[in-house]
């Protein structure tokens, strides 16, 4: 199983905004994405209140490929994040279960 990391920084003054697009359409498309066991959505902290992330357990690298494609090493990002977004990274590790 593949782990992904994505990690999200909004554009100052347009958190309220992300965290809206984040709890109505970026939770839900992921929690119904095929191939993806797990879905752990992080909301910002205190002390990062413009930082949001998903950790996210896929089945197998093919199945994350199928859904963001080839270059799956780029944080792809909805159309409707481009103006509410000012920094992402991804990560990608194999899962080790204890």
């Amino acid at each position: 199983m593949i782990m992904r990391i994505f990690q999200v920084t909004a554009k100052a003054g347009k958190e309220k905004e992300f965290s809206e697009f984040f709890h109505e359409t970026a939770i839900p498309l992921m929690k119904r994405t095929a191939g993806i066991v797990q879905v752990l959505p992080g909301a910002p902290q205190p002390e990062s209140p413009r930082e949001f992330s998903f950790v996210m357990v896929w089945e197998n690298l093919e199945a994350l490929k199928a859904f963001v494609g080839e270059d799956y090493a780029s944080p792809h990002i909805d159309p409707a994040e481009t103006e509410l977004v000012e920094a992402r990274s991804i990560k990608h590790h194999d899962l080790v279960e204890a």
